[in-house]
């Protein structure tokens, strides 16, 4: 089926960083970005992700504008040049649109409803789907030499449950920072500071009073934290430290997300001029 993004926006699942940097590549190309998020994101790199938007109503990665709209302000938003961000709808609610492309990066690393044939052309990130069974397409989220790769066949590579290395600083102790309870993350350090090796970098009120401490395990930049309105669990993510020490990453797209999001659009390109050639 030939797509036409003309009439009909690209629908991504999930407003995280990777999605962003999907959605910021797409608009830069002059497609129509529709993005859906949860009604509390799990997001911590809140600096570059669209997922701001929920809990601000209107935030700005680079040049790009994102803003929580209703679905009967979708058209307006779009008109602007502006991303509208949906709160939770539901699968039915999203196929409504009949959006050209759909794409899953809520990055859950399992499929959580996503279907060939929820669009003309379905693309999934990284590991939990398989081409033929879940979608169209996959991009290979984990870094190495496959990154942003499009899959038009077989899956990603499995979830190694560890971050991958940053460029240029090797193995370090992981940069990932997890909550040891269950509570709200209480910042001690925004988003962008450099901390120490050890410094508290947030403290988890604990639902019983109890209060926690989180610490650096390098010295580095923070990089992400949770919004202090999310409910966390034990192990969860709630921050990301970055051993490069460089606080303008902080505050652009990540060269990941960037990598991802020139799969995707590759994935789009390619769909488009293989069906206009057999038409």
């Amino acid at each position: 089926m030939i797509i036409d993004l003309e009439t009909f926006p690209v629908l991504i699942r999930g407003a995280g960083d990777l999605a962003t940097g999907v959605a910021i590549r797409l608009q830069r190309a002059g497609m129509p970005v529709i993005l859906t998020e949860m009604a509390r994101p799990l997001a911590v790199r809140r600096t570059v992700t669209f997922a701001q938007a929920v809990f601000d109503g209107e935030c700005r990665v680079e040049e790009v504008t994102a803003r929580r709209v209703l679905p009967e302000e979708i058209g307006a938003t779009l008109a602007h040049g502006i991303i509208p961000v949906l709160v939770d709808p539901a699968v039915p609610v999203i196929l409504s649109f009949a959006p050209a492309v759909l794409i899953d990066a809520i990055m859950a690393k399992r499929n959580t409803g996503t279907r060939m044939g929820d669009a003309p052309l379905v693309i999934a990130l990284g590991p939990g789907f398989t081409v033929g069974v879940d979608c169209d397409a996959v991009i290979e989220t984990n870094r190495g030499h496959n990154l942003g790769r499009v899959l038009w066949q077989g899956s990603a590579e499995p979830d190694t449950g560890a971050p991958g290395e940053l460029p240029g600083v090797g193995r370090q102790p992981s940069r990932v920072l997890r909550s040891p309870v269950a509570g709200r993350v209480i910042g001690r350090h925004a988003i962008g500071d450099r901390v120490r090796l050890g410094a508290v970098i947030a403290t988890i009120q604990a639902d019983e009073g109890e209060v926690a401490e989180v610490v650096a395990p390098l010295e580095g930049v923070l990089r992400g934290l949770i919004h202090p309105t999310v409910d966390v669990v034990p192990g969860m993510k709630i921050g990301d430290l970055d051993p490069r020490v460089d606080s303008a990453y902080c505050f652009t797209v990540s060269d990941k997300s960037l990598a991802i999001g020139g799969g995707v659009l590759e994935a789009v390109l390619s769909h488009i001029t293989r069906t206009h050639q057999t038409t």
